[in-house]
């Protein structure tokens, strides 16, 4: 029974991400906010949602070869948990078949019932048909995006990438030198494991809750310390973090200030400033000032323009989220061919507005963790071209198919005289 209501869950959240436009983590959280589950159960409910979503576009064309006719919505939300448990979840069929079916209303349990069973049965056809689809298919991938990928990085990485989008996400932390050394942190949490070529990083097998209540650490990709490394940014410095919330790169920041000096952390959401400075608290920084602004305005708040100018300034801008895919499963669905260039126009915008919040020879980094050249080189490329705006410096990528990591990217420039 506990595992019906598992699924039961996983059905409302699905639907509930059809008809309203939230995103899949918000509904899912709220769902399971509600349900006494255990662990391994609420564990199944997120295997269910995220699984489908990763997966929409080749479960959908499996039930286009099971039956020709339009299905129902809400049956074919049905249909893609039983197969999605079926063909990729590997669940036994008498318990994917039976439990699916006590889903849906008498009156249209024969129906989903049948084409299951056909499922089982015709299961080497599907799959074989499904290898023969072109990659978007394939790999659940929206056909646009897929295209400018194999133009901008090649078939082969292109494919490697829907694959990578696909897999779940393992957990990151970064260890929070603020309270804890690594030397301690390793002894306290000892399933921890150092990440490779990043020693301030750790990788988990389960969410730590426990270090990260105690402030200990801080859970994100190891991509993440690309902008703040770059950034450089040094004790008794004031510094702006313009897009800080929810404060992972906050946080990292003022451990390399050695939590000296004065970070001025901006947001446009109250909801996210509050996890902002919930985040700050419990990491025990207290160097920084946190203030409600959205940067496309275009003016400059009295109380923030009082604290320029800046040493340094981080803009971690709002962008496509095409390089955390993995992370961010509905994403995908979301985007269309003209979000690219419309977000380019914001992010040039805040970068004008905050290039004069510097002091001479200040730095200033953009990052995103998009891979899409106009949100990346083309914004970086429109401010160079601007007269006595900035100059650049150096850039670095994280990509998932080359380093392993989520997509990042980051340019340092620094403000001409």
């Amino acid at each position: 029974m506990a595992r019906l209501s598992a699924r039961r869950i996983a059905l409302k959240a699905l639907r509930t991400w059809q008809k309203e436009r939230r995103f899949a983590d918000s509904i899912v959280s709220e769902f399971l906010a509600k349900a006494e589950l255990a662990d391994s159960d609420r564990a199944f409910v997120l295997e269910l949602v995220y699984g489908v979503l990763r997966h929409l576009t080749l479960l959908d064309f499996w039930i286009s070869c099971l039956r020709r006719s339009q299905v129902d919505v809400d049956l074919r939300d049905v249909l893609r948990l039983g197969l999605y448990q079926l063909f990729l979840l590997k669940t036994a069929p008498h318990a994917a078949v039976h439990e699916t079916v006590g889903l849906v209303p008498q009156r249209q349990r024969p129906i989903v019932n049948g084409m299951l069973r056909s499922a089982i049965r015709r299961q080497s056809e599907l799959l074989a048909h499904a290898d023969g689809e072109p990659l978007f298919v394939r790999t659940s991938h929206p056909q646009f995006l897929v295209e400018r990928w194999q133009q901008h990085l090649g078939a082969q990485h292109a494919e490697e990438l829907c694959q990578w989008n696909n897999r779940p996400a393992p957990v990151y932390g970064r260890i929070n030198q603020l309270k804890i050394d690594r030397e301690e942190f390793l002894g306290l949490y000892p399933t921890s494991r150092l990440v490779a070529r990043h020693p301030e990083f750790i990788e988990f097998d389960a969410l730590p809750t426990g270090a990260i209540g105690q402030g200990h650490c801080y859970v994100q990709d190891p991509s993440t310390a690309i902008a703040c490394q770059i950034l450089n940014p040094r004790p008794g410095e004031r510094i702006l973090d313009a897009c800080a919330a929810p404060g992972g790169k906050t946080g990292y920041i003022a451990q390399l200030m050695k939590n000296r000096g004065t970070i001025v952390a901006c947001d446009r959401q109250p909801a996210r400033l509050q996890i902002l400075k919930e985040n700050m608290a419990r990491l025990g920084v207290g160097i920084v000032h946190i203030f409600d602004h959205d940067w496309t305005r275009g003016h400059v708040p009295a109380r923030i323009a009082s604290m320029a100018p800046f040493h340094r300034i981080l803009l971690d801008a709002p962008c496509s989220n095409t390089g955390v895919m993995r992370r961010r499963v509905d994403v995908r669905w979301r985007l269309q061919p003209g979000d690219f260039p419309r977000m380019q126009q914001r992010q040039v915008e805040m970068l004008r507005t905050l290039i004069p919040l510097l002091e001479r020879e200040g730095v200033i980094v953009y990052s995103t963790c998009s891979l899409e050249p106009e949100e990346n080189q083309q914004v970086v490329r429109g401010i160079l071209d601007a007269p006595l705006a900035a100059r650049f410096l150096e850039e670095k990528h994280s990509l998932p198919f080359r380093d392993g990591f989520d997509g990042a990217f980051a340019a340092k420039l620094i403000r001409s005289a």
